[in-house]
């Protein structure tokens, strides 16, 4: 995720960085500007349909459908936005959450149970880990030292990761009560942050395999572009050759609306605007760590 300064309009304005639109669309806007200048360069020496009623239709059909293509994509992108913000939502849950149990069992186990406290402290951070590479269907490693840690035998790496880990700590919690190092009571104190990591898991794989039905962005990509392909016949007649930079710019501003929209509706992978799990997952090693 990029880290930048919202009040910095220079910065913004004038820099291009690797997310930018533009980059992407630049063929596409070049492409559309050499097809305005063939309808305006025909329209202004040969055809000359200017005193033509058909031109007048053409600019209200063009003034009504561009108050419906805006409305489409007002909702394509908050609907876009409320998937990556609920996945900010869920992960922050899952750092504070880590952080709970890091507390709770910090203050519940003995300082000398060094075998107990070694796992959590290896364990808690790795679970961040296991999830975020599965959210982005990654080959997953576990990071640990299987000398210190022998339930890493248990671990099928051709399954769901993250539920295993979550299984372990559950065993590994049920064993530390039925030895007697924690209470009854004590249990029920950190049972519900055991059950957030699996219930952070499951709201996050609703995120990513439930993708925008395919037949709603598909006729937004065909509106836009059956939208700006028609914008030349509407405009030529008033702006003249001016219709090329013009209908180039209203092709970036729609489509890059479409791009945005299709980068944060999965906030899990690799892009420039994606969640930074992996500076999350390295803030709960850190802070568990400390705390343990």
């Amino acid at each position: 995720m990029i880290q930048y300064n919202p009040k910095d309009w220079l910065s913004f304005i004038f820099r291009i960085h690797k997310s930018d639109t533009f980059r992407k669309l630049w063929p596409m806007i070049l492409l559309i500007c050499f097809y305005a200048g063939i309808v305006a360069f025909f329209e202004i020496n040969y055809w000359r349909w200017t005193e033509s009623n058909k031109v007048k239709n053409i600019v209200v059909m063009h003034s009504l459908l561009g108050f419906v293509i805006s409305l489409l994509l007002v909702f394509r992108t908050n609907t876009a936005y409320d998937r990556w913000w609920e996945g900010r939502k869920l992960w922050g849950a899952l750092v504070n959450n880590s952080r709970n149990l890091a507390l709770k069992m910090n203050a519940l186990l003995p300082k000398n149970d060094i075998q107990s406290r070694t796992f959590y402290k290896s364990f808690i951070p790795q679970y961040a880990v296991a999830l975020k590479n599965h959210l982005r269907s990654e080959a997953t490693r576990l990071e640990l030292d299987e000398a210190l840690h022998p339930e890493l035998a248990e671990i099928d790496h051709d399954k769901h990761l993250p539920n295993q880990l979550a299984a372990l700590l559950f065993k590994k919690t049920n064993t530390l009560f039925e030895t007697g190092k924690i209470k009854g009571e004590q249990l029920i104190i950190i049972n519900s942050e055991l059950q957030s990591f699996t219930e952070t898991c499951g709201a996050c794989e609703r995120i990513k395999n439930t993708p925008i039905p395919i037949s709603y962005s598909a006729f937004i990509k065909k509106f836009i572009f059956f939208y700006v392909m028609t914008l030349p016949w509407g405009y030529v007649f008033n702006l003249g050759y001016l219709v090329i930079p013009v209908v180039g710019f209203i092709f970036y501003v729609l489509a890059s609306l479409e791009l945005i929209a299709e980068e944060i509706e999965d906030p899990f992978g690799t892009d420039s605007n994606d969640l930074p799990m992996d500076k999350m997952c390295a803030n709960i090693q850190k802070q568990v760590d400390e705390l343990l």
